[in-house]
């Protein structure tokens, strides 16, 4: 299938020779569908917080958040091209559409409306206007969303990078530092490290913290091989292998590069003004609280194990009760030090504690107890894509979806890091028709992030209000009220 000359490029691009093949293999096989077994609910795998209990986790949060080496990570995507879609499309057909209207009448309330002045008159007509917008001028339709003007301020308008600035500096600071990672597009690393050059002082006097702010580019090393319908490998007009970025679950490498104790995750576009902030900064403490709590206890039992005083019975009740993992019968009548190894392997993975908002539409993906191959069952977040289509009603049904909400705890109970790529499923992932030079491929996606490249992790869920969820999808997003 391959020729020397693949196999070359193939190492050049830092990837495995058995790894392209199976790659391969899974187009030609398929993913196996998750064996859901039902949504997760309040009550049944999402915890419900109430003010005391938000109280009392704030709390032991605080207390511990100096111990600990604290991490925002923040994915923060490409071009924000799919956010200004239908901006191009009136350009491309100067046939207006409902996003360009609704933009036309409000084009005074986003936050880059005054940069915008500066390249096109008050008067020009719409078509100038959305030209000016994502092409010559501000130049959005080829900017990372991390970069544009969303929110307006008296002090003048800011970005998603300096709002996360502004989060980090609220719940993820430690000893007067703030360390955030964003990962981005090579080519707009020196965009994101000007701007935080430019606003770094100001930021820093405002919260009188230090920003220590790091960058990644997803690694070529994650890439998947593109191939023709047939599953053959998809070769460029010069016969090279075609190789393409395999999706955010391919930045579990990104993750796994940082030292950290603890790792909150967000998306670069699900941020709110300062004013509207609470809500956020509440839940991340809460969530982070029951993380520290949780991992208090498995630190405990761990320890217990290995000095071999652990009550194994008691050590079963907290797995399934607290940590959220139905043993599988072959486990559950286990003695001895059969017991206590195979309690040990579910109680020596890495924690994340992830929000969960009520569904008020359709879910893009959610909380889910589903079935894993040694028969135990635990809570996961699923796509639609992950499950079966006789199981898609279990969609509809779900009461929650994932707003992309986690804080991770990275370490085993001696303080060593663990390798989050041996807590990954492989077995998970995406096929889609994507078109190269008016040819068309199948392209596949790795697991994603907080899906499958996650699954082998234990995982608890909190249901979170509405209110910390606000991400921008498409332009008129940004006159929601939790962007004005």
């Amino acid at each position: 299938m391959f020729t020397e000359k693949d196999l070359a490029q193939i190492e050049k691009h830092g990837l495995l020779l058995e790894t392209v093949e199976k790659q391969v293999e899974n187009f030609r096989n398929g993913f196996p569908f998750l064996k859901i077994i039902r949504s997760a609910r309040v009550g049944d795998g999402i915890l419900a917080v109430d003010d005391q209990m938000a109280a009392a986790l704030r709390a032991d949060y605080r207390e511990a958040q100096g111990k600990l080496k604290i991490e925002k990570f923040v994915p923060a995507s490409g071009a924000a091209t799919r956010m200004f879609k239908d901006l191009f499309a009136f350009v491309e057909s100067q046939q207006m559409n409902p996003v360009v209207e609704k933009l036309a009448e409000n084009i005074d309330r986003f936050a880059f409306a005054e940069k915008l002045r500066e390249t096109v008159a008050p008067d020009a007509p719409i078509v100038e206007v959305v030209k000016a917008i994502v092409g010559e001028g501000l130049e959005y339709g080829s900017k990372p969303k991390g970069l544009l003007l969303f929110h307006n301020y008296l002090t003048g308008p800011r970005t998603p990078f300096e709002e996360h600035l502004a989060e980090g500096a609220m719940y993820a600071s430690s000893k007067g530092e703030v360390n955030i990672h964003f990962t981005v597009s090579p080519e707009h690393v020196e965009g994101f490290s000007s701007l935080f050059e430019s606003v770094r002082e100001r930021y820093e006097n405002r919260y009188e913290v230090k920003y220590n702010i790091s960058m990644s580019v997803q690694k070529s090393s994650t890439d998947t091989i593109a191939v023709n319908e047939d599953c053959t490998p998809f070769r460029e007009a010069d016969g090279s292998l075609l190789f393409r970025p395999a999706g955010h679950g391919a930045l579990i490498e990104n993750l796994n590069d940082i030292d950290a104790d603890l790792i909150f995750i967000k998306t670069i576009d699900n941020v709110a003004p300062d004013h509207l902030k609470a809500d956020t900064i509440k839940y991340k403490e809460v969530l982070a609280g029951l993380l520290v709590n949780i991992q208090a206890k498995v630190f405990g039992y761990m320890e217990q194990l290995d000095r071999n005083e652990a009550d194994l019975a008691e050590v079963k009740r907290f797995v399934e009760e607290e940590l959220c993992v139905v043993l599988p019968e072959s486990v559950k009548t286990l003695e001895g030090d059969a017991l206590k190894e195979a309690l040990r392997k579910v109680l020596d993975r890495p924690l994340r504690v992830c929000g969960m908002v009520r569904n008020e539409g359709e879910p893009g993906g959610g909380p889910f107890w589903a079935e894993g191959a040694d028969g135990s069952v635990a809570l996961q977040i699923a796509e639609s894509s992950q499950i079966a289509p006789e199981q898609k009603c279990l969609m509809s049904e779900a009461t929650h979806f994932n707003p992309v909400d986690l804080v991770c705890g990275t370490r085993n109970y001696k303080g060593e890091k663990y390798d989050f790529r041996l807590f990954t499923d492989p077995a998970t992932g995406f096929i889609s028709s994507k078109s190269k030079s008016g040819r068309t491929l199948l392209a596949q996606e790795l697991p994603g992030l907080w899906n499958g490249a996650m699954s082998s992790w234990n995982t608890l869920f909190v249901e979170v209000p509405i209110s910390t969820f606000s991400p921008v999808k498409v332009v008129t997003d940004l006159l929601r009220r939790e962007h004005q």
